[in-house]
């Protein structure tokens, strides 16, 4: 553990990330021609940032569990697009961008941060869990709630401690794949559930 702080911000985040040797790269190098003709439609008076959001960006989640039941949960987010300078999204957020506590399970979710922000929907699943829900009980129920209390679409990898899994969102479709015994599960739309041998490397 380099530092006892859970989270760092701003101007103090990037010196810690310089004193670990993480490598800086020119602001301009981060931007692509695909991301200022978004940014543009996106100036447009009837543009909806959240449909664009859907596509090529999205978030990158993962839940896993280990062999002596350590538990890790994490999330990358694709970002939202016109956002107001300052705009914090939920995957720096405790319990809302993801979480995992090794008596219960991990939750990584995706769709958009406000909604999940407001309902905390990663700490919601493990809290239905641990009231002995599955995580896919606890999945639908969260999600459920969040569409009806903020009206928020979006989706959530999940595993508890005994390696029990699930891929569940509300929204239209939500890329998912789990290892799990030698065996690769993946899926894109609602009732996907295609399987694979999982090549082992040497």
């Amino acid at each position: 553990m380099q530092t006892k702080h859970l989270c760092l911000t701003a101007e103090g985040a990037s010196k810690f990330a310089r004193s670990m040797g993480v490598p800086e790269v020119p602001e301009e190098s981060l931007i692509t021609d695909y991301a200022k003709m978004r940014w543009k439609k996106n100036l447009e008076p009837d543009a909806n940032p959240v449909e664009c959001q859907m596509g090529k960006m999205g978030t990158v989640g993962a839940v896993a569990v280990d062999m002596d039941g350590n538990i890790a949960c994490a999330t990358s987010t694709g970002g939202m697009i016109n956002k107001m300078e300052g705009r914090v999204g939920d995957t720096p957020c405790v319990g809302c961008g993801g979480y995992a506590d090794n008596k219960i399970g991990a939750v990584s979710p995706t769709g958009h941060g406000e909604a999940i922000m407001k309902v905390t929907l990663s700490r919601l699943v493990l809290f239905h869990m641990e009231q002995g829900k599955t995580p896919e009980e606890a999945s639908d129920l969260a999600l459920a709630y969040m569409k009806e209390r903020v009206d928020g679409l979006g989706g959530v990898v999940v595993v508890d401690h005994n390696g029990t899994w699930a891929a569940r969102f509300s929204s239209l479709q939500m890329s998912w794949a789990a290892a799990q015994q030698g065996k690769l599960h993946f899926g894109l739309f609602h009732g996907d559930h295609f399987t694979e041998p999982v090549e082992e490397h040497t």
